[in-house]
């Protein structure tokens, strides 16, 4: 099924892809910190005036050294337990903040787009890598914020919001395109082809051969991705119907065979046997 032109936009199922920090990850964990700080103040300022008040009564303030220490060192104990406990809450929270994936990595592992590797931040913050792409993507410089996870000043809509993430999507698989054709782009699919994640052709004859992931144009939203076969040299496609959504000029034309003219000895020998039709064992006269 193809992608609908208006913004460029890959699934539309919104709610499902929208980013857990809700397009702000790094405002929300500089909010979480603000809170943090907050609740642990007054926990330390609680310790340090039980701690005096115990030196003090220690030292025979109100005549009765022993049982005064004694029950100071209760309230120290409470005092230190509890902020144990504010310290275990905080840390649930920085916990939960920390598992917080960027971006890139959360769209990458997102079910149906395990065709894409994670492109490096310093790639896409060249700004050579991207010549010509603002051209090419609605609301290109809020999809480039989304996508560093650099949180935008002014608050948008719940619809912005989806033109902006649809957007992001978009410049995102054009800067593939250029990257997995880098040294570093084909290394990061090079072991996503040893992982088969890009499936075997369906081919018989080709004995599950692992495919590579093509395009049949580098012009977006003119088709969807299909794999290639190195053995049989054509093309099919994916088995997944969620990788059927894929736009195939995310990966253009030229991936799979500059991998394998990088990786020549990934190359198999091209299969010459084919089928042949028979009826009651006779081979069928093409006439």
């Amino acid at each position: 099924m193809e992608r609908g032109a208006a913004v460029g936009g890959l699934k539309s199922e919104a709610d499902r892809r929208r980013h857990p920090n809700d397009l702000h990850p790094r405002k929300h964990r500089m909010n979480i910190k603000d809170v943090l700080e907050k609740k642990s103040s007054p926990s330390t300022s609680r310790i340090t005036t039980t701690t005096t008040a115990t030196i003090l009564l220690a030292n025979g303030v109100d005549g009765k050294p022993g049982n005064i220490k004694e029950k100071s060192n209760n309230n120290s104990n409470s005092a230190i337990l509890g902020e144990s406990d504010t310290d275990s809450e905080e840390s649930d929270i920085s916990g939960s903040d920390g598992d917080d994936s960027s971006w890139i990595s959360w769209y990458c592992n997102l079910r149906g787009n395990e065709f894409f590797c994670e492109v490096d931040d310093d790639y896409i913050q060249d700004d050579f890598n991207l010549c010509g792409l603002s051209s090419q993507v609605p609301y290109y410089d809020y999809a480039l914020d989304l996508m560093l996870d650099v949180a935008y000043g002014e608050m948008l809509t719940e619809e912005q919001n989806e033109l902006v993430e649809s957007a992001a999507e978009t410049l995102y698989g054009l800067i593939h395109a250029r990257y997995i054709l880098t040294s570093k782009g084909m290394a990061a699919m090079l072991e996503k082809y040893k992982n088969i994640d890009f499936g075997r052709c369906p081919r018989v004859y080709c004995c599950g051969q692992p495919c590579l992931p093509i395009g049949q144009s580098d012009i977006p939203r003119s088709s969807t991705v299909k794999v290639y076969c190195p053995r049989c040299e054509d093309i099919y496609y994916p088995r997944s119907k969620y990788h059927g959504n894929i736009d195939g000029a995310f990966f253009g034309t030229t991936f799979p065979h500059l991998f394998l003219m990088t990786y020549p000895h990934l190359k198999p020998q091209t299969t010459t046997q084919n089928y042949v039709p028979r009826v009651f064992g006779f081979k069928i006269h093409k006439n």
